[in-house]
């Protein structure tokens, strides 16, 4: 920080007289701008020493007012110096209310100041390709979530970020669980994304530290619904003659067959396919969600749906991959093609996501590892939320176990019984 330019300056106002005697004032000097202070001193002008701000020493009085002069100085020199160590500035207006007793201004932020802080912040971020939308969209549903709760517990819809506490907190989890009709860990999400906006507000200093430090979310791994091969199978033989689920049956297909999200799949033009390393077809995408790289070598159906579609007139016109709708439409088929092909499972697009990591690559042998390169995860952990390990493959490695402790006591009877000829010979 630039230092501040600041002086103190003692003064006669010749425009304020009293018995041919003028004024004393002080005038507080910061960056240029100035604010003065009127004493109680008329002083005459033959008795005030101009040069050095003082009453020459014969004059009566001398003592008490110079006495005054600078014990005042000294008052405001060591407000100005309090400010100045600890980094922050100060205005002469400052100064003089601080020295006339006046209480310090503090400038105190709201919890809806907060969340637009960093709202400013995020949408500067999402013009430079920082950050999703989506991650926007989640802040602004929370900030939703908690002004229906100040408005429902408090009767208003704002907060004084000093007036939050861990009892705020723990009744807004109350909230969202009765009246919201939450699961918790939905709940929880509110919650991590409110501590996030508090944890923003705490590093400019509006507040000190965050009240809800100490109220630790929770997460339960839920039972993710997937589709079976079996189910995978018909939903591609069926013969749909409707051209608009057709398509998003297809699209739906090509997700579940590379893993990539609505999103990601959503704005992959017709040149996204690449040679990968073993000479095929990878498509390649860096995540809205994340921003990791996600590649995937494209399997046949995959390449079969692209080809399909290469001349379609929304891909040529729009220089798309594939036909993909909007998402408010795409899952709104879903329904309908679930519904033809007999699928009881209410199928979504994130659901492919979870297909893929568990029927088509784990399922089939792919290492848990390889299969969180593709889907583009940084942890492992977040893998295994995705992956589930079905009976059908339990069975399949317990089979191969059997078979090898099978062909083992074949081996060790073999051996018994050649022991045993050889012995009856001997």
């Amino acid at each position: 920080m630039e230092n501040q330019k600041f002086n103190v300056q003692l003064w006669l106002n010749h425009n304020r007289q009293k018995d041919n005697q003028s004024k004393l004032f002080i005038r507080i000097v910061v960056d240029g701008k100035r604010a003065e202070i009127a004493t109680t001193y008329f002083i005459k002008k033959s008795e005030w020493d101009s040069a050095h701000g003082q009453v020459k020493h014969n004059a009566p009085h001398s003592v008490l007012i110079n006495g005054f002069i600078e014990h005042t100085t000294n008052v405001i020199k060591k407000h100005f110096l309090s400010y100045a160590a600890h980094g922050k500035r100060i205005t002469a207006k400052e100064l003089k209310d601080l020295f006339l007793g006046k209480e310090e201004k503090v400038e105190t932020k709201s919890l809806k100041e907060a969340f637009e802080y960093h709202k400013v912040k995020m949408e500067a971020m999402i013009k430079v390709g920082k950050v999703a939308k989506t991650t926007l969209a989640k802040y602004n549903y929370c900030q939703g979530k908690v002004e229906s709760f100040l408005q429902f517990r408090f009767k208003k819809k704002d907060i004084l970020l000093t007036e939050l506490s861990l009892k705020f907190v723990t009744e807004f989890e109350h909230f969202l669980l009765v009246n919201e009709r939450m699961q918790t860990n939905s709940a929880h999400k509110y919650i991590v994304n409110l501590k996030r906006i508090i944890n923003v507000a705490v590093s400019v200093e509006w507040i000190p530290k965050n009240p809800f430090d100490n109220f630790r979310c929770t997460y339960t791994n839920p039972e993710r619904e997937i589709l079976t091969q079996t189910e995978l199978d018909v939903m591609q033989d069926r013969i749909i003659m409707m051209p608009r689920l057709a398509e998003v049956r297809d699209v739906f297909l090509f997700c579940c067959y590379t893993g990539f999200a609505y999103s990601d799949i959503y704005k992959f033009e017709q040149d996204a396919l690449s040679i990968g390393i073993d000479g095929e077809y990878w498509l390649s995408t860096i995540r809205q969600k994340t921003g990791t790289r996600e590649s995937v070598p494209l399997l046949p159906l995959p390449m079969e749906i692209i080809n399909r579609y290469k001349d379609h007139p929304v891909c040529v016109k729009y220089n798309k991959l594939l036909p993909v709708n909007s998402n408010q439409k795409y899952n709104a088929y879903l329904k309908e093609i679930a519904d033809l092909c007999g699928i009881k499972k209410v199928l979504t697009s994130h659901m492919a996501r979870h297909t893929f990591a568990t029927t088509v690559t784990l399922s089939n042998g792919v290492p848990l590892e390889t299969v969180s390169k593709m889907l583009g995860h940084t942890k492992i952990s977040t893998t295994q939320i995705y992956a589930k390990v079905l009976d059908t493959k339990v069975s399949h490695d317990m089979s191969t176990l059997k078979s090898i402790f099978a062909n083992k006591e074949k081996t060790k009877v073999s051996i018994d019984n050649q022991k045993v000829s050889e012995k009856k010979i001997g």
